[in-house]
């Protein structure tokens, strides 16, 4: 592995904003570490409960050899990084020579010249953040790393999650601006549908709703064309849906009168 004073940052992200400052803080994490050649950050979002994607931890270094010595961690669950995770805590070995209690990481490890490591962990607002520190000779890394590094990871971790909660707010403010304006279309659509059919409000957004889906058309994109249209090439589909639903619903209600009594 090449001299620290090489290192050069190398991002390995999707999301850019978390990147940078992944990629600034293992800077700021290397240059107040002497002993360290360098460093390597990892942020998650924390499991919410809510069955959404996870999109996978965000990682950064100081230097392209160090990214396989993340990966190998992430993928195996194996490493300083996992166990100061689920510790909660500090976690270092100060010679990887002698230290054996990581199998896989440990070869990658010296493989790339490491002989030490410290990974502290931090979270906050939901947000799990790992700096990890790597040394070409032996040496107590772990305790270099509590004092500066520690504080940057503290001050870095609780300004990124605020980052990602605000722009997570931007999304969601998006995302309602998007339904409000499009909300006007889709009555318009359904006051052509009711004129169409004769039908109700809700009969009309309706076969709105299940025309979308069997057409596999966004919503908002089938009212703008029954706008613009007036509906207009579109009712004997519309009719045909309201015959369907209308049978539907007389099935349903004669179903029970159907069933002889039993004696």
């Amino acid at each position: 592995m090449p001299d620290r004073s090489h290192s050069r940052p190398a991002c390995q992200t999707d999301a850019p904003f978390l990147g940078r400052g992944l990629a600034d803080l293992a800077e700021q994490a290397l240059a107040h570490t002497p002993a360290g050649c360098g460093a390597a950050t990892t942020a998650e979002a924390a499991p919410d409960g809510r069955g959404a994607a996870d999109p996978g931890p965000t990682t950064a270094a100081t230097h392209p050899d160090l990214s396989p010595l993340v990966s190998v961690q992430l993928s195996t669950g194996e490493g300083p990084i996992p166990e100061a995770q689920d510790r909660g805590c500090p976690v270092g070995a100060d010679d990887l020579l002698r230290d054996t209690r990581w199998p896989r990481f440990r070869a990658c490890a010296l493989d790339a010249g490491i002989r030490s490591t410290a990974t502290l962990p931090f979270e906050c607002d939901g947000l799990r953040v790992t700096v990890s520190l790597y040394g070409l000779r032996p040496g107590p890394l772990e305790e270099a790393a509590r004092g500066t590094t520690g504080l940057l990871g503290d001050l870095a971790t609780e300004s990124l999650a605020r980052d990602r909660l605000y722009r997570d707010a931007l999304a969601q403010v998006d995302q309602l601006d998007a339904a409000l304006r499009a909300r006007p279309v889709v009555d318009q659509a359904c006051g052509i549908v009711m004129h169409v059919l004769g039908c109700d409000p809700d009969q009309a957004f309706d076969l709105l709703r299940r025309t979308s889906q069997r057409t596999n058309r966004k919503l908002t994109e089938l009212a703008g064309t029954v706008v613009r249209t007036r509906g207009r090439g579109l009712e004997r589909n519309l009719i045909a849906l309201g015959r369907s639903a209308a049978s539907g619903r007389d099935r349903r209600g004669s179903a029970p009168d159907q069933d002889p009594p039993r004696g």
